[in-house]
């Protein structure tokens, strides 16, 4: 566990970069730019600029190694596309390299914004590796794959684990898998993965299940349309917010229609700061701005109490 970072926390929580995660600390917001970027550097640097400009903590990414990730059959099914006919020209067109990768890092770095990827095969978690990214994410689909898991984890960063289609009982072997490289230095985000997701199974009672049992943060990973259920989720506590994000919800692509446009995003960061702000630390108190309306509006200050006689 050497990589991981110095940046001081309680057992807890968890620190991705010069953020640290938790319960009591402030909503670690990731906008995933995913494959939205179409595979165009400057599409992507588009969607890192508004990013930034919502206040979002952090980008994410997602890397695969094409012919690893997808069968031959898979990748020479018929699917045209705006980089070919098959599925495969659609894969590899979409597919970062090392030049795009460079200029995302060095882009992100100007900007001073958190960068890292979800990695589905483990060639893609050595190639981000070379980045040095703060800390990795486990994709939904991934959260099985015993091999990868353990992969990930043997690079000692942090994880932030996505949970759609996965059961408890999977979720937790997937724990004891990365628990033996980087012991609690883990995020969980419960998930639905349908895209877009509806709003009868958003399910966001189970933060509070993975609250009761997993001492790490909590977080929440959301796919449906618009924000407000994103946001109630950090009501219920969830310490790390992901949503997918657009330039543009009617561009082409396969995860546009569930993420969030320029607006959406914005009005999330925005909201979400504001109950940081108005949730306060649950001790009743009179605040200073009070006392001038106390003397205005009571009519009497005394408190009487009524007396039991002996």
């Amino acid at each position: 566990m050497d990589n991981l970072s110095n940046v001081k926390h309680t057992a807890n929580t968890v620190a991705i970069g010069n953020k640290v995660i938790g319960e009591n600390e402030p909503c670690f917001i990731i906008a995933e730019i995913g494959i939205n970027h179409n595979g165009d550097i400057d599409l992507a640097k588009g969607l890192i600029d508004v990013a930034v400009k919502s206040g979002a903590d952090a980008v994410k990414f997602q890397k695969r190694t094409v012919n690893v990730v997808y069968t031959a059959e898979e990748l020479a099914t018929p699917r045209p596309n705006p980089f070919g006919d098959t599925n495969g020209d659609l894969k590899h067109g979409l597919e970062f390299g090392k030049n795009e990768y460079s200029e995302i890092d060095r882009y992100c770095k100007e900007l001073d914004i958190i960068w890292f990827a979800s990695c589905w095969d483990e060639q893609s978690v050595d190639f981000i590796d070379q980045f040095d990214p703060p800390c990795y994410k486990i994709a939904s689909a991934s959260i099985t794959d015993r091999g990868l898991l353990k992969h990930t984890a043997s690079k000692g960063k942090p994880l932030i684990i996505s949970t759609g289609m996965s059961t408890m009982e999977e979720i937790r072997e997937a724990i004891n898998v990365i628990e033996e490289d980087i012991g609690n230095q883990y995020v969980l985000l419960h998930c639905t993965s349908t895209y877009p997701a509806i709003t009868e199974e958003l399910n966001l009672k189970v933060i509070d299940s993975f609250k009761s049992e997993f001492d790490v943060p909590i977080g929440y990973s959301g796919h449906e349309t618009g924000m407000i259920t994103t946001v109630m989720a950090t009501v219920y506590g969830a310490s790390v917010i992901e949503r997918h994000i657009t330039l543009d919800r009617a561009m082409w692509g396969s995860d546009q229609a569930a993420s969030l446009g320029v607006k959406g995003l914005e009005t999330m960061c925005e909201y979400i700061r504001l109950w940081e702000r108005a949730k306060g630390d649950g001790n009743k108190i009179v605040f200073d701005s009070e006392l001038p309306v106390i003397k205005k509006l009571r009519r009497n200050n005394t408190l009487f109490v009524e007396k039991v006689d002996d």
